[in-house]
């Protein structure tokens, strides 16, 4: 109100009516001129005024709700009216959230070649389809959200409801919060099943489950279709508690196998746990080795510890890694461990942003050991930030990279909360490694490929005929 009075004023007009209560309204407003009628300003100053007003009045209204805005150039008045059909519902304001989000972080500013405009109708149609939904109506938002960013054709860009937020969120951390099982789950982007990808030394390790064994049921529930984090979070539970689960084990050569029933009790377990072991390979060699499930916020000193432990004993010929399974994580995790056993200013990837704008990742050299021969163990389960760590290792020629083709997933999400509690994941870039490989569908090729470095095949097996 004040800059349309303001506005008037500047050009000699008082303003005779103009009321702006907060809903419902539709008032018109005349400036009319204080002059003497022989002074009446011109035509041309009439219309500035109504620009003026107008401008005022769109500011001053896009702060409560939209409205229509009817300008009558040949008279000095102005109507101004509320549009009841643009006024947005919770729903579709947490879906504009959403949208925004999206729209501001996405690393493919054209939207999968949406554009910018198709991008918005695209919000203007998740608007539409929980127009006339209340606070019960979840189901239908999710659902909306959910069909909003498929047309983005990204996989890794998704909705999390809150257990799944919470599943990322403990992965992420390496706290598991609830009981669990002890197993880590990825869902096959071939098949949609959920596979076991690692097991620790907990209730489904002791069970005698293994990985790559694939969950059909648990509790008689039918988990076709169902996420990795749906079926993670059926799993957790009470300490204490018994789960049933129905695992399918897939013969030699991946062919479906057998099914079979397991009852294990929950307790609680570290999620991301290293394992380390000392073995003599065939050949003589002393060869340490640090099993790595997960990259978290704890992996790297958890590394360091494990790099002392199998130290402790002597002098090594050599380093393993098993990063078989690893489908990831922590993505600043990866590039930190990578660092342990590069030199100062060697490379480690690069991030390329929605801008194009490149931010490289370099070593620092405190503290690497670079000496030693270093093995990666890699399968077609290791995945993202393991992949990160690979490529960067293989690249600088620091590693010689055992087993089999890794998956293959070059792109970095941002997991942030909403305000209900769930979350949402967005793509927010690219990464490329080293010598400025791009590895997403493509992943790594190992340097030395090998069947005998299956999942159930120890390390050892491994590299009999390499170390």
């Amino acid at each position: 109100r004040c800059a349309i009075v303001a506005a008037a004023m500047l050009l000699g007009c008082s303003c005779k009516a103009f009321v702006l209560p907060p809903t419902g309204w539709q008032k018109t407003a005349h400036c009319q001129n204080s002059l003497d009628d022989g002074d009446r300003i011109s035509s041309q100053l009439q219309r500035t005024i109504n620009t003026l007003v107008t401008a005022a009045a769109l500011f001053t209204t896009s702060l409560t709700s939209p409205v229509n805005i009817h300008v009558n150039t040949n008279e000095p008045a102005i109507t101004i009216e509320k549009s009841q059909a643009y006024a947005l519902n919770e729903n579709q304001l947490f879906i504009s959230d959403v949208w925004f989000k999206v729209t501001t972080q996405y690393f493919d500013q054209s939207f999968n070649g949406l554009g910018e405009s198709g991008w918005r109708a695209k919000e203007k149609e998740a608007f539409q389809a929980v127009e006339d939904t209340g606070p019960d109506d979840d189901e239908l938002v999710v659902d909306a959200i959910k069909t909003m960013l498929s047309a983005l054709g990204d996989p890794y860009t998704r909705f999390l409801p809150k257990e799944k937020y919470e599943v990322l969120t403990a992965y992420a951390t390496g706290s598991s919060g609830k009981a669990g099982i002890g197993v880590q789950l990825l869902e096959d982007p071939r098949t949609k099943n959920v596979v076991v990808m690692a097991t620790t030394e907990g209730p489904a390790a002791s069970a005698g489950v293994q990985a790559g064994d694939v969950i059909l049921k648990i509790n008689g529930e039918d988990m076709t279709g169902a996420s990795a984090e749906v079926v993670a979070a059926k799993c957790r539970g009470e300490q204490g508690q018994k789960v049933d689960i129905v695992f399918l084990r897939k013969d030699e050569n991946g062919n479906a196998g057998t099914e079979y029933l397991k009852s294990i009790t929950r307790a609680q377990v570290k999620v991301n746990p290293i394992q380390t072991q000392l073995f003599i390979t065939e050949s003589g060699k002393r060869v340490g080795l640090l099993k790595i499930p997960s990259f978290s916020t704890e992996t790297v000193k958890e590394m360091v510890n494990g790099l002392r432990t199998i130290s402790d004993d002597g002098k090594l010929d050599a380093i393993a890694i098993d990063i078989r399974g690893n489908v990831g994580g922590y993505m600043p995790a990866g590039v930190e461990a990578a660092n342990l056993f590069l030199p100062a200013r060697a490379h480690i990837i690069a991030e390329v942003d929605k801008s194009g704008a490149i931010k490289g990742y370099d070593a620092d050299g405190i503290g690497a050991e670079t000496s030693t021969p270093l093995y990666l163990l890699v399968d077609g389960r290791t995945a993202s930030a393991a992949e990160i760590f690979a490529g960067a290792l293989q690249d600088n020629q620091r590693a010689v990279v055992v087993g089999s083709k890794t998956f293959g997933k070059g792109r970095i999400q941002n997991v942030q909360p909403l305000e209900n509690g769930s979350g949402l994941a967005i793509t927010r870039a690219r990464y490329i490694t080293p010598k400025g490989r791009d590895l997403h569908g493509v992943g790594i090729i190992p340097n030395k490929e090998t069947r005998l470095c299956e999942s159930a095949d120890s390390a050892r097996t491994c590299l009999s005929d390499i170390v």
